[in-house]
């Protein structure tokens, strides 16, 4: 067997084993809402277009979305975070049911507002939408103490009984540093991954295994440029790895692939899956750092995590909205093509 094909092998062992893995989610839980409508005329009152509204779909984004990846990849969930007691909350939850995910780890809040992304989008008869405007609903206030505690006390109850706890955190309160430092509290994360999204703040977390930031957080993170050079890239993620104390990163780079950093080694170089033809990035980071999860809490080595995690980001790219990899789509690709990486 080819060197190439023992790799294939083992990564596809990795993915088989995922149905025997548990991860518990501490996520900020957002639903994106899309919107279509087909391009009518012209509006009279403003030089804007009119779309007959043809279709409204909600789906699970942010948290939600690396929930919803991680049970299409078998793996056994256990989310914890906060919704509202309101239409959009309650769509989610009935996403998470038709999955057979836990909900006794999500707080449905009265007084809260579900963080909501709407989508308006706008095409010709037969045509494929363009995305024409974002609208963003959030709550008036974040995350009080009573909640938080209550956030706490269940993802502490479940990391318990998981093999690694993933971090998604957009910013609304529910994935703090602050809960985390709580729930890292009297050792109850000992034994356990822990692993970080973090969309602003990254650098204000301890107590990380390991983080998937895109390019664009960690320039942000560092007030730096990276301009898609590899040694400038390469010197930035150690620096996070050094300020961060993680055992790996992964940083995210669109068209360009992936870096990986893991212990003392070498930066691996990996070239993206698939073709050039991105059709939608929405969510892409969700599906990233759940396959990333998945594969630590299956044992993986984090090159091996990050080789499995390109390979689901190539796919979900190419599908159009907020969507998922199934188990079944990474190892198709497996099959399709093996494992690369870029000399440096």
């Amino acid at each position: 067997m080819t060197p190439q094909k023992t790799e294939t092998a083992k990564l596809k062992k990795i993915v088989e084993t995922f149905p025997q893995v548990t991860v518990t989610v501490l996520g900020d839980l957002v639903a994106d809402e899309f919107v279509f409508g087909e391009i009518s005329r012209v509006s009279r009152e403003a030089p804007v277009l009119i779309l007959k509204h043809r279709e409204r779909t909600v789906v699970p984004g942010g948290g939600a979305n690396a929930i919803y990846n991680l049970a299409e990849l078998g793996v056994k969930v256990l989310p914890v975070g906060v919704v509202g007691d309101d239409e959009v909350g309650h769509l989610l939850l009935q996403q998470f049911k038709k999955k057979r995910i836990p909900l006794t780890g999500i707080s449905i809040e009265k007084n809260y507002a579900t963080v909501t992304k709407t989508r308006i989008l706008a095409g010709m008869q037969h045509a494929w939408p363009q995305q024409v405007v974002r609208i963003d609903r959030e709550p008036a206030e974040g995350i009080g103490r009573r909640l938080a505690d209550r956030l706490v006390a269940a993802a502490r109850q479940r990391a318990r009984d998981s093999d690694a706890l993933l971090v998604s955190d957009y910013g609304y309160g529910a994935a703090s540093p602050n809960v985390l430092k709580d729930l890292q509290a009297r050792n109850s994360l000992k034994g356990v991954a822990v692993t970080l999204d973090s969309r602003y703040r990254m650098l204000e977390f301890s107590g990380i295994t390991a983080a998937t930031p895109n390019e664009a957080e960690v320039e942000a993170a560092l007030q730096t440029r990276v301009e898609q050079n590899w040694n400038t890239l390469v010197k930035a993620g150690s620096e996070v790895v050094r300020r961060m104390k993680l055992e790996s990163l992964v940083i995210t780079r669109g068209r360009d692939g992936m870096a990986a950093f893991a212990g003392r080694g070498k930066p691996i170089d990996i070239p993206s899956f698939g073709n050039d033809e991105v059709t939608d990035v929405t969510g892409a980071g969700d599906t990233v750092i759940a396959t990333f999860t998945a594969a630590l809490a299956a044992g993986a080595s984090a090159e091996e995590a990050a080789l499995l995690a390109n390979y689901a980001g190539g796919i979900v790219v190419m599908k159009r909205g907020t969507a998922t990899v199934s188990r079944q789509e990474l190892l198709h690709a497996l099959d399709q093509s093996p494992p690369v990486t870029r000399a440096h």
